[in-house]
């Protein structure tokens, strides 16, 4: 499968493009840090601000939830100001709603300013995608490896460095550091939007009039839906693990250090997994072998945590933190399975949409679990079962085939 270079990017400067890959390099390292490090802390800042397990499973809830929201209104955002337009909002409403969140005097004013700054994430995570399509159509296997190389790498870094700066200085400050780098970010998206005329938002992935893409619905395809329920697993999965492992050791008698150092290994193979699977996924044509892997990897680490959470601690995150290298496959699909930008925006809107919206379900619902029980054997157990569903929807996800092909309709003089 192949994309043409729209007409629109090849008549941009070469200094331009050059702005524009540092712009989705940057975005990249922003995409999971705010939240990555801010979950080694959630104890530290319950004992400061006074809230218990209930407020940080809502807390660890607070990433999918918006995520799914802004997942949804970012494609309509786009169209009408542009992907470079609103990475460029998002980016700058990520920074200052980090910096506000860690001057936060209650619980509410943490969880509303984690909001907002997810809110700006979640309209990256969108974008991100269809931007990688529209300036560098001929080389996604390359610049998918890489956005997803360096994200994964701030996701890693950031609860490694929580703990040590928190100890260090304060919890405020360790939370609040992460807003330089998203401030410097939207800068340079400032740069590339400025350099992109509204003339061009076409080619960049808003939708003309005559848009072969504006005539199908994303919500017929099999292909679609595959993509969703992957996702969602995933997600579920990725956010229960980032909330609840530091919990879920310090119960069975590990220290908080453990815990943030935990989260950072099981991050950290992320970085392998965004290496290899765009590779992979770009030259199978179906490769649902992957998905099979990452399910039977998922369940084993999901069993070593109830088993022997920790005498085989490092072994049990090795295994989640490979188990869920379906995130990069799915962003991998979105790409591959469309043929336009356009088409790219609206997929990984609905995708991540509905997809983050389910992901809710999992750190909400494995902490009240974990209340009912008293132990967390039974909340792994569900969080293990949720893989057969996405082993399921991987089967239709990883199908040779392009979503407009599947959801096409009359052009709009037909209708």
């Amino acid at each position: 499968m192949t994309t043409a270079l729209p007409s629109g990017l090849r008549t941009r400067p070469h200094r331009l493009a050059w702005w524009a890959g540092l712009a989705i390099t940057l975005t990249a390292i922003n995409l999971r840090t705010a939240v990555t490090g801010f979950t080694p802390l959630l104890e530290t800042m319950g004992a400061d601000l006074g809230f218990g397990v209930a407020v940080a499973g809502l807390i660890g809830t607070v990433p999918a939830a918006t995520f799914a929201v802004f997942g949804f209104l970012a494609p309509a955002v786009t169209r009408s100001f542009g992907l470079e337009r609103t990475a460029a909002v998002a980016l700058a409403l990520t920074a200052l709603s980090l910096a506000l969140r860690a001057f936060s005097p209650t619980p509410t004013a943490l969880v509303a300013s984690t909001v907002l700054a997810l809110a700006g994430i979640g309209a990256a995570n969108v974008v991100i995608v269809p931007l990688v399509k529209a300036w560098f159509p001929d080389r996604l296997a390359l610049w998918t490896s890489l956005y997803l190389l360096l994200m994964q790498t701030g996701q890693f870094i950031a609860p490694l460095l929580a703990v040590p700066v928190a100890q260090a200085t304060s919890w405020r400050f360790s939370v609040g550091v992460w807003a330089v780098p998203a401030a410097v970010t939207a800068i340079v998206w400032i740069v590339v939007a400025a350099g992109s005329p509204r003339r061009d938002r076409a080619a960049a992935g808003a939708p003309t009039a005559t848009s072969r893409f504006e005539r199908i619905r994303v919500s017929r395809s099999a292909t679609v839906w595959g993509l969703v329920g992957l996702f969602a697993v995933l997600s579920i999965s990725n956010y229960s693990i980032i909330t609840w492992l530091p919990a879920i050791l310090t119960d069975a008698g590990g220290s908080a250090t453990l815990g943030g150092t935990m989260v950072a290994l099981y991050s950290s193979w992320g970085v392998v997994a965004a290496l290899v699977v765009p590779q992979v996924a770009t030259r199978m044509a179906n490769p649902f072998v992957v998905v099979i892997v990452c399910t039977v990897l998922l369940v084993a680490g999901y069993l070593g945590l109830i088993l022997a959470p920790l005498s085989g601690t490092v072994l049990w995150a090795c295994l989640l933190g490979i188990g869920v290298s379906t995130f990069p496959l799915c962003m991998t699909l979105i790409n591959r399975r469309t043929r336009t930008a356009q088409a790219a925006s609206a997929v990984s809107g609905f995708v991540q949409g509905i997809g983050y919206g389910l992901a809710c379900l999992g750190p909400i619902g494995l902490g009240l679990l974990r209340q009912w029980t008293g132990s967390w054997t039974i909340p792994i157990l569900v969080l293990a079962a949720t893989v057969i569903p996405g082993l399921i929807a991987g089967r239709y996800a990883c199908r040779p085939s392009f979503v407009e092909d599947e959801t096409a309709t009359a052009p709009p003089d037909a209708r």
